[in-house]
């Protein structure tokens, strides 16, 4: 097992500079998530890693030892990759077993670390079929298995879920908490999925455009997020956004006017900035509250659609004077219907203000 750490990492590819300065610590043990849309980064860093990268500048410690010029096999780290790549000739076992023969292990050696790895992944009764008898969920244990059986100290993980169907990837999940439960080793995971995120990470380090956005536990990314960024891509069905501005600002929290006029309260510091700036509105669609009666502090809107999931309803709506749609999560039992009239009502302390910099501002205690 080991910790990692981070100082200023930098990775160009030419003159296009692709991470700018990444300063991270891992402690040993953790499961920790890269989050962030598509070419933001993440899978660079977790390549830097592996040293399948040359790190441009800035260091890398892994078990405390700087490895930017050590080789990948060196590292005592185990990569899964996205795809298999598992080799179709071999048998399972073989699969597993291939890189201890490669590096010289005694054989005895190998088939207790692979009869060991099986039993974790419980794919015991697999061992001597071939990949193409397999379906994409044992594909994707037997090449985590080939990546136990090296009892590495850190297990990078590269999007392995993607490839999956929507219900193989929730049993999949499940297998990855369990797996690092038993093994208690630094697993670093890299997924543009913000729900994998949110289940598996002990951490989670939200990336965007090569930069640390921010780090912390799943939940306090999704009930603090330090920004407007973090705050839209965390969390599912997304946060809603208003354009609004700035009435008045007090100790107990903000007064902002929204584009059609309402006026809202809001638990947030807002006092430094001056009345009339504008800010933005952000609110969960499970804490907005749809209902038929209009009230003092409600907005009045329509559903533009209705989609009833059986548990869940979830309603679409469009504030007028608004170009932003709102989704609201609401209880099965909602009358609401396609086309009705409703009255949104936003709870203060839900509400959370983002500034001119899209910064998210104090929260009122």
């Amino acid at each position: 097992m080991a910790n990692l750490q981070f100082n200023a990492l930098r990775k160009s590819f030419g003159e296009t500079e692709i991470l700018h300065g990444i300063d991270l610590e891992i402690q040993d043990g953790e499961f920790v998530v890269f989050v962030g849309p598509s070419g933001c980064g993440k899978s660079t860093l977790l390549r830097c890693i592996a040293g399948l990268e040359e790190i441009s500048s800035g260091e890398l410690f892994i078990g405390g030892q700087r490895v930017n010029e050590i080789p990948p096999s060196k590292r005592g780290i185990a990569m899964v990759f996205q795809s298999y790549a598992l080799y179709p000739h071999m048998t399972v076992a073989e699969n597993m077993a291939f890189g201890l023969k490669l590096a010289g292990q005694p054989k005895a050696e190998i088939q207790a670390a692979v009869l060991r790895a099986a039993k974790i992944l419980q794919i015991e009764p697999l061992l001597d079929r071939r990949p193409k008898a397999l379906s994409g969920g044992q594909r994707q244990r037997v090449a985590i298995g080939r990546a136990i059986v090296r009892k590495p100290g850190v297990f990078l993980f590269d999007e392995p879920l993607s490839n999956l169907d929507a219900g193989l990837r929730v049993q999949m999940r499940v297998e990855l908490a369990r797996l690092h439960r038993d093994l208690a080793t630094t697993m670093v995971y890299v997924t543009h999925d913000q729900v994998e995120a949110m289940t598996l990470a002990n951490r989670i380090v939200v990336i965007n455009q090569g930069r640390i956005e921010q780090v912390g536990s799943p939940l306090e990314l999704y009930h603090r997020p330090a920004n407007r960024f973090v705050a839209g891509f965390i969390g599912s069905p997304k946060m809603n956004f208003l354009a609004c501005s700035l009435v008045s600002a007090t100790e107990a929290g903000a007064v902002v006017r929204l584009e059609d006029g309402t006026r809202l309260p809001a638990g947030a510091d807002a006092r430094g900035l001056a009345e009339g700036t504008p800010l933005t509105l952000g609110i969960r669609p499970e804490r907005l509250i749809a209902g038929t009666a209009a009230e003092e502090g409600t907005a009045r809107t329509s559903v533009l659609v209705a989609e009833h999931l059986g548990d869940t309803v979830f309603l679409y709506v469009q504030l007028p004077g608004s170009t932003g749609q709102l989704t609201v999560k609401s209880q099965p039992e909602t009358p609401l219907r396609t086309g009705d009239e409703t009255h949104l009502r936003f709870p203060a302390k839900h509400c959370l203000l983002f500034g001119p910099d899209d910064r998210t501002l104090p929260r009122i205690p």
